[in-house]
């Protein structure tokens, strides 16, 4: 009988592995790995790009359109076509073929259907008037649990259902702003220079009162100075999604980590979680759009903070497993700490000074399942929803051919052609997307509609 070969851990020849090891590793070639890894990146993300090196969204069929987009009937949809032609008619590939339209021309028909089209079907969202967007972020300081991809595919289901969308990365990293095929040259085109103006306000207001007591004022140095000159809107870009816009990210938002806590030091009345909220308060963003998505850092630093403090409504990916949900576990208790500590140390002092406490609230938590896999996980998935409740949702994102192929060509899982899969892998992928979304238009809705009676509630009693 022949030995059975040995596991390929023993007998490693010392010589052999010097052999292979290479020459030492120095600081230089850390700059040599990121070129490459830079010129790869482009490579990759030109095979989603037209010619100009920008993204462009893939056409829509009628079949797709009337199924998922605009709740009419395929022949009747056709015939409103035909009776209108100043609508968009779309375009075949061949004589005779399906017509395909731009998610330009499906908002525009989108829009006549809910002009014209039966009242008892719902054509455009539901969108309370005169209440400002809804601000969801997408959060978890575990990586690898889907988080980017997440919160782009909540960004373009909501985009596809007709909402104006604006996607805000706060990751240093930089994932969202490539799946939205973004470019972003230094911090000054990221969410720095909105945080450090928010100081720079508050700097200046301390500096009157300074004045006002015949106190030095504080030093107000060339970045403040600039920052003061930056709105939202100067750093918002368009992507090849109509109604989606940008506020991108790259390497170089990391340095507003160590920042923000130096500022904090010299200027303590600064409430450095806030700013993110403030600055898109005062430039009016929540009246440009119906929603805003943030994708966060994996780890609960500066920038999560303000965009955990400016969110509505919280989502949290996480895998079913045991160190995902652990993991979680101990994010949630930090969430707690975190927050805590901040209500407590403000509230000694308003206390102190008579003023109003402050209280976090969020409309909204949801821990949502990623990358599932019923035949391996269910019992450990259902276990983690008996202990979670009404904190997760119970619906799981499956991992299939389609999410599969969309992340390894840089697109969010409605970019890909369902010409590239049989209708049931495209239905079945597409499904796991789609209830996740629905879960979150309803906590969209429910907040909505409770502001809404509020308001409304508070106007009567006036």
């Amino acid at each position: 009988m022949a030995q059975a070969a040995l596991p390929p851990y023993f007998n490693i020849s010392a010589d052999d592995a010097l052999a292979e090891l290479g020459d030492p590793v120095a600081t230089s070639d850390f700059a040599h790995v990121a070129q490459v890894c830079t010129r790869g990146r482009e490579d990759l993300m030109s095979r989603g790009h037209v010619v100009d090196g920008k993204k462009s969204l893939r056409l829509f069929s009628t079949w797709e359109i009337t199924k998922y987009l605009i709740p009419v009937a395929t022949p009747h949809f056709r015939r409103v076509l035909k009776a209108n032609p100043n609508l968009p008619q779309g375009e075949s590939e061949t004589e005779g073929g399906a017509k395909w339209f731009t998610l330009d021309e499906v908002l525009r028909l989108r829009a006549h259907f809910a002009t014209e089209g039966s009242k008892s079907k719902e054509y455009t969202p539901y969108r309370p008037k005169g209440l400002p967007a809804k601000i969801a972020a997408v959060a978890n300081f575990k990586g690898g649990v889907g988080k980017t991809s997440t919160a782009a595919h909540l960004a373009m289901s909501a985009a596809l259902d007709g909402y104006r969308v604006l996607v805000i990365d706060l990751d240093s990293q930089g994932s969202m702003t490539s799946i939205f095929g973004g470019t972003v040259k230094d911090e000054w085109d990221t969410v720095f220079p909105l945080i450090a103006r928010d100081y720079a306000t508050d700097l200046q207001a301390e500096n009157r009162r300074r004045a006002d007591r015949g106190d030095a004022p504080l030093p107000l140095d060339d970045t403040m100075t600039e920052a003061l000159k930056v709105t939202a809107q100067e750093i918002t870009q368009k992507t090849h999604w109509p109604n989606i816009d940008l506020i991108g990210a790259q390497l170089n938002l990391y340095w507003a980590e160590f920042q923000i806590p130096v500022w904090r030091m010299g200027l303590k009345s600064w409430k450095l979680w806030d700013a993110l909220t403030n600055a898109l308060e005062r430039d009016g963003v929540l009246d440009d759009y119906d929603l805003v998505i943030l994708d966060t850092p994996p780890a609960l630093g500066y920038l999560t903070i303000n965009g955990l403090t400016a969110a509505d409504i919280l989502m949290v990916p996480m895998g079913a497993s045991f160190l995902e949900f652990d993991s979680t576990g101990r994010f949630f208790d930090m969430l707690h700490a975190t927050f805590n500590s901040i209500e407590e140390g403000e509230n000694m002092a308003a206390r102190a000074l008579g003023r109003d406490e402050i209280r976090f609230e969020w409309d909204a938590v949801r821990t949502v399942i990623t990358r599932y896999d019923s035949g391996q996980q269910a019992e450990l998935a259902s276990l983690m929803q008996a202990y979670m409740g009404r904190f997760m949702t119970p619906y799981r994102q499956d991992y299939t051919a389609l999410v599969g192929q969309a992340g390894e060509q840089v697109n969010g899982i409605y970019e890909a052609d369902y010409r590239d899969f049989n209708r049931e892998t495209y239905a079945r992928g597409r499904e796991t997307f789609d209830q996740t979304y629905a879960m979150f238009k309803k906590l969209l809705i429910g907040s909505w509609r409770r502001d809404e009676l509020e308001a409304h509630g508070a106007a009567t009693k006036s």
